[in-house]
């Protein structure tokens, strides 16, 4: 089972159906050729640290969700990726403001963050598990990396959809507006 390595609180938005978006550059893992969304179905691995809340558009108050104390992983959400495109004009990056909950100013920080300008996008459809999916933490699951292989998700864990096909499809609609596709 794959999983992507996403901020704590960025999953709980997608999870809420908040956003629709992924953006990203790569971590330091990612290797010469960059970042790319190479896989069409993985699972939410979300990510803790303490400035997350900071970089993104939320009230000042929200909280970080701890850690569990059990030393557990627990994934809530799966994603299937629609569609992906390459962004590499900084105005129409500062345009998908109103389809993620970044600062503008951390967004810009990936778009700049190498010799060649620009982020990965790709618009996602999110699908909550039926329970959460517990694992032991473990080293492999640490690092600057985007993709990480998880044990297999049990069978008897199903999935549903956050949020029915027409707000998906109108969500899509309003994407491709922007990015002209």
């Amino acid at each position: 089972m794959i999983a992507f390595k996403e901020w704590t609180l960025v999953c709980d938005a997608l999870g809420r159906g908040e956003q629709s978006i992924i953006l990203r550059k790569g971590g330091i893992a990612e290797g010469r050729d960059g970042f790319r969304f190479k896989h069409d179905e993985f699972l939410l691995f979300p990510t803790l640290f303490h400035e997350q809340a900071a970089k993104l558009r939320l009230p000042a108050d929200t909280p970080l969700p701890a850690p569990r104390e059990d030393g557990q992983i627990e994934i809530r959400y799966r994603a299937r990726v629609e569609w992906t495109r390459d962004v590499a004009d900084w105005e129409l990056v500062q345009r998908l403001a109103p389809f993620h909950l970044w600062q503008e100013s951390e967004i810009e920080k990936r778009f700049r963050q190498d010799d060649t300008p620009g982020v990965s996008l790709a618009f996602i459809r999110v699908a909550r598990l039926s329970q959460p999916f517990l694992f032991p933490d473990a080293p492999r699951y640490g690092g600057c990396r985007s993709w990480v292989d998880l044990p297999e998700l049990p069978a008897d864990i199903a999935v549903s959809p956050v949020f029915d096909d027409a707000v998906h499809h109108e969500r899509e609609r309003q994407l491709r507006a922007v990015v002209g596709t």
